[in-house]
């Protein structure tokens, strides 16, 4: 919550009683003259210290703390190095995982596979002699079924088992397509035996022809699909394989320890949960076509598992430490600013560039000046009800009482800041309690003519004893200033 002060000016403003009175009495009027003098109005707010940036670095994965080359409260400069972490299991993972792309990067040989390069052998010069009609001779189908055979040889030179497994099954296909081809063949040349003898050279002239040309068209466009499958099959591992040996080369890189920026160095911190190291890489391990990447899900476990220990928040050489564990937290302090919780009922007031000043319970006798920059729109609810709102101030120079130079807070401390969201220097003012609320109007009750006349009122600058008027009355005039709730219109007034 926040709370209202005003500054009390020195007001000379002169005080009658209408009537005497006694403890035993109610309070009587006073009057007092409006006068002009300086009134601000003030907001008080609970503030938090606020350093410029803070990271915390954490282990990567799982090793020892092979070194640490700073202590709590020192200060670095961006890039400097503050550890290093030995764990040889994130350097032989990286090791599999580039020996795995290089797997992946390997051609796919076609070679011994018919119809890779042309028409297969002996298929388009099969001797078919009448009268036997025989269309389609042993040597031709010895031929097709020894291409067969070699395009299956080839597949076992291929050691990843999702290609090999996608390459025979194209091959059946082909084959079974020949089969068809093969049995239509036959039925063909049955027919033409019944009932086309004396045609027979001419009409097994064109058959063979056209036969020919389909399954040679058949096999060559199978294969094509075939060779286009295994090079997109390929190309999806090796993506996948480079980013396993991308992902683990950062992963051994961040073995040494950097400041992210330059600050103050503190040893441990805030766990901030696993790093992501390794955990994409489990993942890729287990896909298709990696030649040998299964094994990266399970390394990955073993590199995190909880057994391999952890450092319980004590940071020093040879202490073990887990994925994920704090090893060193960097602040900026070279620019602190204040945290502000301002009041829905205040906050309007608020603008950027609104001066404060600011008191920490650490730094007693001490006031410091700032300065809002900025004011926030998510609201925070209140413990008591209503919401508050973030205002942050820039923190300038401190001073003591007495004058001298107040030590700059550390980020976290906590504060009261005293904004001055209006001011007037030379106000139409009158104290606080000549003003009384009536409906949605503020009054006071002037004197005219010994009587007492009702004044609405426009108020500016609203102090804790003081308020600005502007509009009402005017510097001079005589108000009541003491138990003004209790004045009526017309009520004579000294």
């Amino acid at each position: 919550m926040t709370f209202r002060r005003g500054l009390l000016p020195l007001l000379a403003v002169p005080i009658v009683l209408v009537a005497g009175c006694t403890s035993a009495e109610p309070a009587r009027a006073q009057i007092g003259t409006v006068a002009r003098a300086p009134v601000s109005e003030v907001v008080e707010a609970p503030a938090t210290v606020v350093a410029r940036a803070a990271a915390t670095m954490t282990a990567p994965v799982a090793g020892t703390v092979a070194a640490i080359y700073v202590q709590d409260g020192d200060t670095v400069k961006k890039g400097q190095i503050l550890a290093r972490i030995s764990s040889p299991q994130a350097r032989e993972h990286l090791a599999e995982a580039k020996k795995a792309d290089r797997k992946a990067a390997r051609p796919i040989s076609m070679a011994g596979v018919p119809g890779g390069s042309g028409p297969p052998s002996g298929l388009g010069s099969a001797a078919v002699s009448p009268p036997s009609l025989n269309l389609t001779s042993t040597s031709l189908d010895s031929q097709v079924a020894q291409g067969f055979a070699r395009a299956r040889k080839a597949t076992k030179a291929i050691d990843d088992p999702a290609i090999r497994a996608a390459l025979l099954s194209a091959i059946d296909e082909a084959q079974a397509r020949q089969r068809d081809q093969r049995r239509a063949l036959d039925q063909v040349v049955a027919n033409l035996n019944r009932s086309l003898n004396r045609s027979l050279n001419q009409v097994l002239s064109q058959v063979t022809g056209r036969l020919t040309t389909q399954l040679t068209g058949q096999l060559r466009s199978g294969l094509s699909g075939l060779t286009a499958s295994m090079s997109s099959l390929q190309e999806a591992s090796r993506s996948q394989t480079r980013a396993a040996v991308l992902a683990a080369r950062r992963t051994v890189d961040a073995l040494v320890v950097r400041a992210p920026f330059g600050g103050v160095v503190t040893l441990g911190g805030p766990s901030s949960g696993g790093a992501a190291g390794l955990g994409g890489l489990g993942a890729l391990g287990g896909a298709g076509g990696l030649g040998g990447l299964g094994d990266l899900g399970a390394l990955s476990s073993r590199l995190t598992a909880p057994g391999s220990g952890r450092s319980s928040g004590v940071i020093a050489a040879g202490v073990p430490v887990a994925a994920g564990d704090a090893i060193v937290t960097v602040t900026d302090v070279s620019t602190l600013t204040l945290s502000a919780d301002v009041d829905e009922t205040d906050v309007l007031l608020v603008k950027k560039g609104t001066p404060a000043q600011a008191e920490f319970d650490a730094v007693t006798g001490a006031s410091y000046t700032a300065t809002v920059v900025g004011v926030g729109i998510s609201p925070k609810q209140g413990a008591t009800g209503g919401v508050s709102y973030p205002v942050r101030l820039e923190l300038g120079e401190g001073a003591y009482d007495g004058g001298g130079a107040a030590p700059a807070p550390k980020p976290g401390m906590s504060a009261v800041v005293r904004l001055t969201v209006r001011q007037s220097p030379d106000a139409v003012a009158v104290p606080a309690s000549a003003v009384v609320t009536s409906g949605r109007d503020a009054i006071v009750w002037a004197v005219r003519d010994g009587r007492a006349e009702r004044r609405v009122i426009r108020l500016g600058a609203q102090g804790d004893a003081v308020v600005e008027i502007l509009a009402g009355v005017s510097p001079g005039e005589r108000v009541v200033v003491r138990a003004a709730d209790t004045i009526r219109p017309g009520q004579p007034l000294p």
